[in-house]
């Protein structure tokens, strides 16, 4: 069984590589993933394949996390240097956030983001 770490590691590096596939994986049925780009939430494998294929066609995104915390109640709060760069390369975003993850029996069932 992965260790809430090498599941964290493994979305991020699948992420970077629009693996999508290899991210759903990790991620419960009916998964709820922020929008941050369009707002709410998307709901379930569909919804976040769709979401993200619509992301990757306005925009370039690279996430890589930079540290990881356990918080209360089972949550996990990743540091993530994120560069944002529309489909020209002008950069839209360099800086960083932070992604809240709710993980239960090794699979993810929410994502959230927090300003640092």
């Amino acid at each position: 069984m992965n260790t809430q770490h090498e599941v964290i590691q493994k979305i991020y590096a699948a992420f970077n590589a629009r693996d999508i596939p290899t991210i759903l994986a990790t991620f419960d049925p009916q998964v709820r993933w922020s929008r941050a780009w369009e707002g709410d939430y998307a709901t379930g494998h569909e919804e976040v394949r769709d979401y993200w294929l619509r992301q990757w066609q306005e925009l370039n995104p690279r996430v890589e996390p930079t540290g990881i915390t356990q918080r209360e109640g089972g949550l996990l709060e990743v540091s993530v240097h994120q560069l944002v760069k529309d489909m020209q390369g002008q950069v839209l975003f360099d800086g960083l956030v932070k992604h809240i993850y709710t993980i239960k029996d090794g699979l993810v069932k929410q994502m959230d983001i927090e300003k640092v």
